[in-house]
């Protein structure tokens, strides 16, 4: 099987999680400068297998979209034509900065640390990705 990669794209910086081969676990995978993705993502999809690209879709707590998603519409209309075998998949995104940030707390790092949006940013793509595998767990099994 070939990994899926989540996306919480932000406008400085990107987090950026991944699977196993199997498709069991997300795992935190880098931190890339925005201007920068699209390089790191053509290097990284040129070396591993990946099947599907999941990118956060950032909705406001009414469900509208937020300010970011004017950024990530082009974003994710430019990998569906660069990848065309890939499915890239847009997955609600909400409060996953806030779980991040207990996740942090829960795990016992420490504040400084706690402080490194970068950090946040994959532990959020994290997150999002978990979430998506458990939300295909669950409609396989209806």
């Amino acid at each position: 099987m070939a990994r899926i990669l989540s996306i919480d794209y932000g406008q400085k910086r990107t987090g950026l999680a991944v699977t196993d081969p199997l498709q069991m676990i997300a795992g935190g995978l880098a931190v890339v400068e925005t201007k920068l993705l699209e390089a790191y993502l053509s290097n990284y999809l040129q070396q591993e297998q990946v099947e599907t690209i999941v990118v956060g879709y950032p909705r406001q707590t009414n469900g509208e979209d937020s300010e970011n998603m004017k950024r990530i519409t082009p974003f994710v209309n430019r990998l569906r034509k660069l990848y065309p075998d890939k499915a890239v998949e847009l997955y609600d995104e909400r409060f996953t900065s806030v779980l991040a940030h207990r996740t942090m707390l829960d795990a016992g790092i420490g504040k400084k640390a706690r402080q490194n949006k970068g950090l946040v940013d994959q532990i959020s793509a994290t997150i999002i990705l978990q979430d998506y595998l458990e939300s295909r767990r669950i409609q396989n099994n209806l």
